[in-house]
C-alpha cells in the first residue's frame, strides 16, 4: 500500500478530501488541476446531519469549519414592485453550517499541501491502462504512470470522458442554466460575526434573479434547452444571459447594469450525473461531482467528502488491492448517492409557469416544506460509516 502512487484529477473538495485520507493510509498522492491556484470564494456550501458532521470531525476539520462559516441566507421571494411574496428559509439552504466553496478547499489542502504533490495549471490529457498501471498524459507536463486514477474534476470531468466514455452519456441536461457573478456570500462580512443575511429574488416564468444585500452578489436562473457557447469565453456567457432575460421585469434591469461591473462571472447547465453500471472502471475511480453530481440539488458537497472518506478507507482495507476496494465503494455509494438524483433546483426555484409560481410560494409557507426538511435529513445519514482508521490501525 505505501508504494501504491495515486494521480487525482481536481483540487476543488473531492480531491483534496479523497488526498487528505490517502495520504494518511500511506498512499503517494499527487493532485492535478487546471486553474493556475487554488480558487477562492465562490458558492456557499453546507453539510447537514450526523454523517457529515462525522466525516468532518475525524478529519479534524469540523471546528475550523464553524470558524469559518457564513452567516445563513434568508431568500426573500417579491413581486416586480418589491412586495415580499414568500422567505425561503437560510436553514433550508444553509445545513447545519455553511462555508464558502473556496474556504472549504482552503481547509483541506492546507492539511495535505506538505505531504502530497500539487501540480497547478495542468490537467490530464490522456489516459492508457496497463497490466502496470495507468500511463496519463499531461497538458504540459511529461507523462507519467500511477497504479490509480481518480476522477474529482467535477460534472464536466475530463477523467470521466476519458475512462468511460462523452459526456452525454452520462451527464443529463436539466432544462435549465445558473449563473453567479461578484463578491461571494451575499454580502456577509467574512471576519465579522455571522449574522443571517438576505438575499431578494424575483421571478418570472422560468427566469429567476437574486440579489444578494449589499447588491454586489448576483445569481440567476433560467430555463432553455441546450445551449452551444464556448465554456472559456466569458465575453460569449454574459451575451447568453442578457438574451434570456431580456425583457425582464422588476429588479433585472438594474441588476444587469449592475452585473457588468461584477467578476467572478460563471455560467453553467444545470447537470445529473448517471452512472448505472457504478463510479470506477479498470484502475480509475470517479468521485463527487464528477460520479454523482447534481447541480444545486443541495447534497454535492457531502457526497463528495464522504464518498472520499468512503473510497480512500475501502483502498485501505484492501491494502491497495483496488478491484476489492473499488467493488465495496460502489456498492456503498451507489445506495447513498441516490439522492442526489430525486431534485431539480431548476423546476423548484425557477418554475416554468406563473401558477408553478404561486405553488412554489405556498409550498414554502406549508407543512409540507416541513416534512420536506425532515426527508433531507433523514437522506444525509443514510449510509452505515465505518471507523476506516480504526479498522486499519487493527
Amino acid at each position: 500500500m505505501r508504494n501504491t502512487t495515486v494521480l487525482i484529477s481536481g483540487a476543488s473538495i473531492a480531491g483534496p478530501a479523497l488526498a487528505y485520507w490517502l495520504q494518511r493510509y500511506g498512499f503517494a498522492v499527487t493532485v492535478v488541476e487546471r486553474a493556475p491556484e487554488l480558487r477562492a470564494g465562490g458558492q456557499a456550501v453546507d453539510f447537514k446531519g450526523a454523517t457529515h458532521r462525522t466525516v468532518l470531525e475525524r478529519m479534524g476539520v469540523w471546528e475550523e469549519i464553524h470558524r469559518r462559516q457564513t452567516g445563513k441566507t434568508d431568500m426573500v421571494l417579491t413581486d416586480a414592485e418589491g412586495a415580499e411574496l414568500a422567505v425561503m428559509s437560510g436553514d433550508f439552504t444553509g445545513g447545519d453550517v455553511e462555508i464558502l466553496r473556496g474556504d472549504l478547499a482552503e481547509i483541506f489542502y492546507e492539511r495535505t499541501v506538505h505531504s502530497c504533490e500539487y501540480v497547478f495549471g495542468d490537467s490530464v490529457a490522456a489516459l492508457r491502462e496497463t497490466a502496470a498501471g495507468v500511463e496519463v498524459e499531461f497538458e504540459n507536463a511529461p507523462a507519467r504512470t500511477f497504479d490509480l486514477v481518480v476522477g474529482c474534476d467535477g460534472i464536466h470531468s475530463r477523467v470521466r470522458a476519458l475512462a468511460f466514455g462523452p459526456e452525454a452519456d452520462y451527464v443529463k441536461h436539466l432544462g435549465y442554466y445558473y449563473c453567479t457573478a461578484g463578491a461571494a456570500g451575499w454580502g456577509h462580512d467574512p471576519n465579522g460575526p455571522r449574522q443571517r443575511n438576505r438575499s431578494e429574488a424575483y421571478n418570472e416564468p422560468g427566469r429567476l434573479a437574486v440579489r444578494g444585500g449589499n447588491k454586489a452578489a448576483h445569481m440567476y436562473m433560467f430555463a432553455a434547452e441546450p445551449l452551444t457557447y464556448d465554456r472559456h469565453d466569458e465575453a460569449a456567457q454574459r451575451r447568453v444571459l442578457a438574451e434570456a432575460f431580456a425583457g425582464a421585469r422588476g429588479p433585472v434591469p438594474a441588476m444587469m447594469a449592475e452585473l457588468s461591473g461584477l467578476d467572478s462571472f460563471y455560467l453553467d447547465s444545470l447537470g445529473q450525473v448517471g452512472m448505472k453500471k457504478g463510479y470506477t472502471t479498470g484502475r480509475v475511480a470517479l468521485v463527487g461531482d464528477s460520479a454523482y453530481g447534481n447541480t444545486l440539488g443541495g447534497f454535492g458537497t457531502g457526497l463528495a467528502v464522504v464518498g472520499a472518506y468512503v473510497l480512500a478507507g475501502e483502498l485501505a482495507l484492501a491494502d491497495g488491492d483496488h478491484t476489492a476496494a473499488f467493488a465495496r465503494y460502489d456498492e456503498l455509494m451507489k445506495r447513498y448517492a441516490k439522492i442526489a438524483g430525486k431534485s431539480n433546483a431548476g423546476r423548484f426555484l425557477a418554475p416554468r409557469t406563473a401558477r408553478g409560481i404561486r405553488m412554489r410560494n405556498w409550498f414554502l409557507g406549508s407543512r409540507m416544506f416541513d416534512l420536506m426538511l425532515k426527508y433531507s435529513d433523514n437522506a444525509a445519514n443514510d449510509i452505515e460509516l465505518r471507523d476506516y482508521p480504526a479498522l486499519v490501525a487493527a
